[in-house]
């Protein structure tokens, strides 16, 4: 996937109601940027503050909030919201075997082993701080 990497957009990020976004929450957000730009082909689109970055693939947009971003304080009760669990952003790629590859050679740690259904072939990998993403690539003639 190290062949998507592009160059940081020249345009300032804005949302309208039309705006699709994903949130991760990350530890260290500048790490979480360079691993989307470097490994999954994500540009930083805007970069308001040193504790959040909004990254752009596509349509898709990834906003990353460190601890001290407004989108990561703790709730009402005490909660603390943490990087990881299931939820994910899916990124479909067209050669699956190649993007793994390309990801263990950066020693990209992942969650399970391809599976394979009626919808393509799919895996789980996790970002430095433990937020998964998953690759899946389509079924061919789809």
């Amino acid at each position: 996937m190290t062949e998507q990497k592009r160059a940081p957009s020249r345009s300032i990020f804005t949302a309208d109601a039309t705006t699709a976004v994903v949130r991760y929450h990350v530890r260290d957000v500048d790490r979480a940027v360079a691993f989307y730009n470097e490994h999954l082909g994500f540009e930083v689109a805007h970069r308001p503050a040193p504790v959040l970055a909004i990254l752009s693939r596509g349509a898709l947009h990834l906003l990353l909030s460190g601890p001290e971003a407004s989108g990561s304080r703790a709730m009402p009760d005490g909660k603390r919201q943490e990087p990881g669990g299931w939820n994910r952003i899916v990124l479909y790629v067209d050669d699956l075997d190649s993007s793994i590859t390309a990801l263990e050679a950066a020693r990209v740690r992942f969650r399970n082993q391809v599976e394979v259904g009626p919808g393509g072939r799919q895996i789980l990998l996790e970002d430095p701080e433990g937020n998964p993403i998953e690759l899946h690539e389509a079924p061919r003639g789809a």
